[in-house]
C-alpha cells in the first residue's frame, strides 16, 4: 500500500513539474514579452553592425549594449511579477526606452 501511496504522489509531482514548464514556456513566448524582446535583439544587431562599419567606438557600442542588458533585466524583473507575463504599460514603458537607445545607434 505505501509502494502504491509513492507512485501516485510520484506520479502527481511529475503531471505538476509538467504543467508549470508548459505555462513557463507560454510566458516566455508572450505576444507582449516576444514583441519587446524581438525588438531588443533587433537593436543588438545594429549595435553589432554599426560598430563593425565603424559607425560607433567600441565605448559607444559597449554602453549601449549596457543600456539593453538594462532594458531585458527590467523586462524579465516585471514578467517575474505578473505570471510571466507584462502588461501593456510596462511594454509601453519598455518599447520608450528601447527608443532612447534606438536614437544613439548610428547617429
Amino acid at each position: 500500500m505505501s509502494k502504491l501511496l509513492s507512485v501516485l504522489l510520484l506520479s502527481m509531482l511529475v503531471s505538476a513539474g509538467s504543467a508549470v514548464a508548459a505555462e513557463g514556456q507560454w510566458a516566455k513566448n508572450h505576444p507582449r514579452r516576444d514583441q519587446v524582446n524581438d525588438r531588443l535583439e533587433n537593436q543588438n544587431n545594429r549595435i553589432k553592425q554599426e560598430r563593425k562599419e565603424g559607425e560607433l567606438s567600441k565605448g559607444q557600442a559597449a554602453k549601449l549594449h549596457r543600456e539593453d542588458r538594462q532594458i531585458r533585466h527590467e523586462e524579465r524583473a516585471m514578467a517575474s511579477q505578473n505570471g510571466g507575463h507584462i502588461t501593456r504599460q510596462e511594454q509601453r514603458t519598455l518599447n520608450q526606452q528601447e527608443n532612447g537607445v534606438s536614437r544613439q545607434i548610428g547617429r
